[in-house]
């Protein structure tokens, strides 16, 4: 599954000066020094003469195409389809690979786990209250029509964000005052008191648009006209719902910058879009595009036996992921009354047999998740530790007795997929909330038939579902899987209008604000947010605001297990599988760094690879 938060979960900090999540005191008159770049907590692998960032070939060539389909969305992106160049608003199908066109005032280091450096912005000061962060912009940036990039396009920038943005943004602006240019090379930007320890490098790593382009264009408005960029690459040929290409930007200002050399090689990149993964698949052996990360271990395990992967010119490989997994599974809708009660949720994830499911459908490839922070140490096991037990005795009596104790964990079936003890829990389960046989069928409380509609998008993933329903109805339960477009599957999961869904949610190294738009109270409310569980619950919103306070890495874990133990008391979710690595598949002309980068939300592709002329060469040949 796709992982929706991996390019706007930022968190921020001040390096070589004082850290952003140190929340000391200081005095008014405190100097506070200039920075070439921002972390959560104050620490900066790279220095201010840095040359390239680690993990890139500083000397890689440019050149060359990269195509591939899309494996991750944001905003208003979807994977099989796109109507509209704007893609950070709710209207439209954005395109992807959009935010390639765009520059931001900071970017990522992905060797660290959120570190910031200059890109637009050369340097950045921040007040002693921590409220106002001053950039200086670079005098070489600009627009690709020529036009001088200012601190003026940056303030109209994250103010028409905070006020006309997607759902998402604007939720994660909510700490944003006011942004101000007081020249054309200076924006300063203020935050509310207390404000979200990640909220200014959220902000450092938004698009920045052309104030003057629209002034008379209306900023909310789904379109096909390409925006004015000051990105790597610019948009080039497309066809709605088809493929989109984006062309490298030759003469680009950023290209020699510290942060981009060894990046953005490709002179160009294409996207291609197919609604089904199958008929995908059969593109990809047939070269219609050339990068494919496999997202389905049985075509991982059973189809890559074609004539080019025979002969070499495909090659395949197993890249690892450091990052935290994430939580994949079936969400259940908690605005709806037959998923209110917590006995009902959990009967459902015992109905669930993923040992059959991944041994017999998957290949035995996946491991079993359990936690919103999976492969991390943010993911808690055992009984709390002290820190933990601190930070929870608040909530004695407002949280299962569980949390104090052992986490919960989905069950572990004997792989016959119909485990009759764990169906037989299920059913205790639902009998003890009042969900009783009634002429064979499960009804609720109220009489009426106890039914799940499971919604979807993706074909391929019928076969997941169909054991799983299956069990279900040995349950009494009418359970139905329900496959629509993607542009409907869209609309209906923003108005949350749904039963269950199945989607993987990837949260950031170092969590902080963006975690409110996937489980606060106020995102459960908000059209087009993550919480697709409708999770309204204060201790859940009171955790979240202990995460963003932490003030250094350790209470931050302390802070994220105790919200994980939480978090699984509440039955929210039916969690699925996750492998702690990449399955990648490409023909032979490229060429790219050793691993990924630790804290790359992917493989680093095409970011940082390149076009391989020599190989290429040999392929051509080999036809």
């Amino acid at each position: 599954m796709a992982q929706l938060s991996r390019r706007h979960v930022l968190v921020l900090g001040v390096g070589g000066a004082l850290g952003a999540g140190a929340l000391r005191k200081v005095r008014a008159s405190e100097a506070v020094a200039e920075a070439h770049g921002i972390s959560a907590f104050g620490d900066l692998k790279y220095p201010a003469d840095f040359h390239h960032l680690d993990y890139v070939n500083p000397d890689a060539p440019k050149g060359g195409t990269f195509s591939l389909i899309p494996s991750v969305r944001s905003y208003n992106q979807s994977y099989f389809t796109f109507s509209s160049l704007n893609a950070y608003i709710l209207k439209g199908e954005g395109a992807q690979g959009m935010d390639m066109t765009f520059a931001a005032l900071m970017g990522r280091a992905n060797d660290e786990p959120d570190a910031m450096y200059g890109l637009a912005a050369k340097s950045v000061r921040i007040s002693p209250d921590k409220l106002t962060y001053t950039f200086t912009m670079r005098p070489e940036a600009r627009f690709h029509d020529g036009s001088k990039l200012t601190a003026h396009d940056v303030a109209f920038s994250l103010n028409v964000l905070k006020e006309k943005g997607h759902p998402l943004i604007v939720v994660q602006l909510r700490d944003l005052v006011k942004a101000e240019a007081i020249d054309d090379a200076t924006v300063a930007v203020t935050f509310a008191p207390n404000r979200a320890r990640d909220v200014p490098l959220y902000v450092a790593g938004l698009p920045i648009f052309s104030k003057a382009y629209y002034a008379t264009r209306a900023f909310d408005e789904s379109t096909l006209d390409t925006p004015l960029g000051s990105g790597p690459y610019k948009v080039g040929r497309f066809e709605v719902n088809r493929y989109v290409e984006y062309d490298r930007v030759k003469d680009w200002w950023g290209a020699d910058l510290p942060l981009c050399r060894g990046s953005f090689n490709f002179d160009t990149v294409r996207y291609e879009f197919y609604r089904d993964r199958d008929v995908a698949f059969e593109g990809f052996t047939g070269k219609n595009y050339l990068f494919r990360e496999e997202l389905t271990a049985r075509i991982w395990a059973t189809r890559y036996d074609f004539p080019a992967v025979k002969d070499g010119r495909v090659k395949r490989e197993q890249l690892p992921d450091e990052t935290p997994s994430g939580a994949q599974g079936w969400f259940m809708n908690l605005r709806r009354d037959k998923f209110k009660d917590p006995r009902v949720r959990e009967a459902l994830i015992y109905a669930f047999d993923f040992e059959w499911t991944n041994k017999t459908i998957m290949y035995g490839a996946y491991a079993r998740t359990r936690s919103p922070f999976q492969n991390s140490d943010m993911m808690v096991s055992g009984p709390p530790s002290p820190e933990e037990l601190a930070l929870l005795e608040p909530f004695r009596g407002k949280v299962p007795d569980e949390v104090f104790g052992q986490p919960f964990v989905p069950p572990v079936s004997d792989g016959s997929g119909q485990d009759r003890t764990l169906l037989r829990k299920a059913s205790e389960l639902l009998n003890e909330a009042g969900f009783v046989i009634k002429d064979r069928k499960r009804v609720l409380p109220n009489g009426e038939p106890f039914t799940i509609e499971f919604l979807n998008d993706e074909p391929s993933l019928q076969p997941h579902h169909g054991p799983y329903l299956k069990n279900l109805a040995t349950l009494g339960i009418d359970a139905t899987f329900r496959l629509v477009d993607a542009v409907q599957y869209r609309a209906r999961v923003e108005d949350f209008d749904f039963d269950m869904t199945m989607e993987r949610f990837s949260m950031s190294a170092t969590p902080g604000d963006a975690m409110r738009p996937f489980f606060s109270s106020q995102a459960a409310n908000t059209k087009g947010s993550y919480n697709l569980a409708g999770i309204s619950d204060p201790v859940i919103d009171a955790l979240i605001e202990k995460i963003i306070a932490a003030q250094n890495r350790a209470e931050l874990t302390t802070a994220c297990r105790v919200f994980d133990r939480v978090f699984r008391a509440g039955r929210y979710w039916v969690p699925q599988w996750y492998a702690n690595f990449h399955r990648v598949a490409y023909w032979d002309q490229f060429s790219h760094p050793d691993k990924p980068a630790k804290y790359a939300q992917g493989v680093g592709a095409p970011e940082n690879w390149w076009y391989d002329a020599a190989k290429a060469a040999k392929l051509e040949q080999a036809k």
